[in-house]
């Protein structure tokens, strides 16, 4: 049986404000297994942000479940949660400046994290995940003697410095071009096939399409899953493959555990409903929904 780095069951998270709260999250239920690389997309204010900062350990949830690597988020101590950020994740924001310190040196910037008492073992495992995102050839510059990318790979290196159960990233290649964006998916499926987890946050559809599976959310909850097709799996190194216009994927709308699914919006927009009421019909092992017949008045 798999062994599941991720359980959110029910989870609720509510913003507050004087006047109004804002429901961010309503119930989302995912679970992840340990070694697998995911992406989490959807559109501004769906709540994947606010997802990915849980599992971080920046946001507490109001309600639900959230257990990361068999640690529970909702019983942590603030003293449990500095050793959780510290130990189990490891984050790579798309804004470079929250990764690195401008005045050290990459190899500084590892080391800087890293609960390795003896400063000689923190040089040496610093020079070997220097060496893992290829920027050895970087390792006494300073950020603002380094491109977006090759700053992006060192950030991916401070991410690990602790060995975090799970990675966490945050648009990875949302500010690189797509020659270096496909380096750092590169990087990202290497960690991956060593048996590292790894949850990334992303607009990127090329990105998203070489992915394994993908975690569509909409209105803060699982709205729909894609998982790579077989034949796509084994040609992500294929420079001539358009992965942007390509269909790599199989998408299948998430029954949640009350047994409700999201209808995509596209499709909502072609029944042309007048009410939120639809037919539903079981035939021919298929659920059919379907716009009602209109109703009779009786005069």
């Amino acid at each position: 049986m798999s062994e599941l780095m991720i359980q959110a069951d029910g989870l609720v998270k509510i913003y507050k404000t004087k006047q109004t709260e804002v429901l961010a999250l309503q119930g989302l239920d995912l679970e992840v297994e340990k070694g697998e690389l995911t992406a989490l997309i959807g559109n501004s204010g769906s709540g994947k942000s606010t997802f990915l900062n849980m599992i971080g350990g920046l946001d507490r949830p109001s309600a639900g479940s959230l257990i990361v690597g068999g640690r529970n988020l909702f019983t942590m101590t603030e003293r449990d949660l500095v050793d959780y950020k510290r130990d189990t994740v490891g984050f790579v924001w798309q804004n470079n400046g929250r990764n690195l310190l401008p005045y050290l040196t990459a190899l500084e910037n590892i080391m800087m994290p890293m609960n390795l008492t003896s400063s000689h073992k923190k040089k040496k495992k610093a020079e070997e995940l220097l060496d893992m995102v290829g920027m050895s050839h970087r390792k006494h510059s300073r950020m603002n003697q380094m491109s977006g990318g090759e700053q992006q790979r060192i950030a991916i290196a401070i991410a690990l410095a602790n060995s975090p159960k799970i990675l966490l990233a945050d648009e990875p290649t949302g500010s690189v071009d797509t020659k270096t964006a496909d380096q750092i998916f590169d990087i990202f499926t290497e960690l991956n096939r060593n048996g590292q987890t790894i949850l990334i946050v992303t607009h990127d559809v090329a990105l998203s399409k070489k992915v394994r599976r993908v975690i569509a959310i909409r209105d803060g909850k699982i709205s729909s899953e894609r998982i790579l097709k077989e034949s796509y799996a084994e040609r992500l190194k294929e420079a001539s493959l358009d992965w942007r216009n390509e269909d790599t994927q199989e998408e299948f709308v998430v029954l949640d555990k009350a047994g409700r699914v999201q209808i995509p919006s596209d499709i909502l927009k072609k029944m042309q409903l007048d009410s939120n009421k639809v037919s539903l019909e079981y035939k021919d092992d298929k659920v059919i929904i379907g716009k009602p017949a209109a109703t009779q008045t009786k005069e």
